[in-house]
């Protein structure tokens, strides 16, 4: 985005995007064109939805990718389960302890509403580059589908 206007510039292509969400669209429509190029597969991942939302399936886990357009802000969310009833204070110590270097650009939060520990990832939209966000989705990606699965059968 511009200090002038509310313009996003792709840097790669050089093209202008009115919205963060069209930026980001550009950039799934990229990723999906790079997916099947590798997979020699026809791949296309949906756009954003109305409210700014699409997601993307890797191994076990769900990736969600979230505009929030007012704040101009990229958010990507991995829900791994909900908050064990038991031995909790060793749990949260153990996400504590992965958030240090584990989860690389991601780190574990809790969604207050539905006490359920999510991966996340959060960037302004200002000045990403796509391979920003190739790199942020890949991590969240990797990072969730190694993590989901051994933190519900450790700690469920």
């Amino acid at each position: 985005m511009t200090e002038m206007d509310n313009r996003y510039i792709d840097r790669d292509t050089g093209q202008e995007h009115p919205t963060a969400v069209a930026l980001i669209n550009e950039f799934i429509k990229r990723f999906s064109q790079k997916v099947s190029e590798a997979t020699g597969d026809s791949v296309m991942f949906d756009p954003l939805d109305g409210d700014g939302y699409t997601s993307i399936n890797r191994g076990s886990a769900t990736i969600g990718i979230n505009v929030i357009e007012e704040q101009g802000v990229l958010l990507f969310l991995s829900r791994i389960m909900k908050i064990p009833k038991e031995r909790s204070t060793e749990f949260y110590r153990h996400l504590l302890e992965l958030n240090f270097l584990a989860t690389s650009d991601g780190a574990f939060a809790i969604e207050k509403e539905t006490d359920t520990v999510c991966l996340r990832a959060l960037r302004s939209v200002n000045g990403l580059e796509y391979a920003e966000f190739e790199d942020i989705l890949h991590t969240v990606a990797t990072v969730a589908d190694e993590w989901d699965d051994k933190l519900i059968e450790e700690f469920a």
